[in-house]
């Protein structure tokens, strides 16, 4: 081990100096799908920031009234580009988006995976036969491969990436919880910085190197942060 890896400490105390400075008009990637893998205090301290004119990519629109639902309802956001904008208790994107005060991408569920994790691998573009024929093949460039229409989509890039894990050590290596995995590992890979709030800070070595899914290098700062301590 060099001596500038013993000195590395990417662990931060609370959520202010976790998430740093967000400019307005940043591209911000959030983890998360349904309730599980979700960085609420991380986007609870973003809406007590106040950047505005944000562009998100998630997986959703956001529920309730916490997260990307109140990022909505403060009008915080510009543009959302996600698979699911109407989903239970989304009532916040539905009355943005019927007033014209937001900008709605739909992007299948596998396309979106796929453009995040291009962007993150350095590929700027992939033909894809999904939703070739529909409405969101409008506007697309399109080409016949093996016999079926393709239609050519950009990979996505962000200047910040909010995941959450449930372990971390000190030099930002990660694991998840199961489903919790979810998108954060390609959003990791496809934003300038990324931040994660973990469930528990651990030494180094305590983590098996087998079970690390998103190795530091793609990490930036991480929080221990239970819910309960958000506060």
């Amino acid at each position: 081990m060099s001596a500038g890896a013993e000195t590395i400490d990417k662990t931060v105390a609370g959520v202010a100096a976790a998430l740093g400075e967000v400019a307005d008009g940043a591209t911000i990637m959030v983890g998360g799908f349904g309730d599980s893998g979700i960085p609420e205090e991380l986007l609870a301290e973003l809406l007590e920031q106040g950047a505005r004119e944000l562009t998100l990519i998630a997986n959703n629109a956001g529920s309730g009234e916490s997260g990307v639902a109140a990022l909505l309802r403060e009008r915080r956001v510009r543009k959302i580009v996600c698979s699911f904008p109407r989903s239970s208790g989304s009532v916040w994107f539905e009355r943005r988006y019927r007033a014209g005060e937001v900008e709605l991408e739909i992007v299948p569920q596998g396309t979106l995976s796929e453009r995040i994790r291009a962007g993150g691998a350095g590929i700027a573009a992939f033909y894809t036969p999904t939703a070739a024929g529909t409405e969101l093949a409008a506007g697309k460039e399109t080409r016949l491969l093996d016999g079926r229409e393709h239609l050519l989509e950009h990979a996505l890039r962000a200047d910040l990436a909010l995941i959450r894990a449930r372990a971390a050590d000190r030099w930002g290596n990660l694991v998840y919880h199961t489903a919790a995995r979810n998108y954060a590992p390609t959003m990791a890979m496809a934003a300038r910085e990324t931040v994660a709030q973990v469930d528990e800070l651990v030494g180094l070595g305590d983590l098996d190197p087998e079970a690390v899914v998103t190795p530091g290098v793609y990490v930036d700062r991480v929080v221990r942060l239970r819910r309960e301590e958000a506060r």
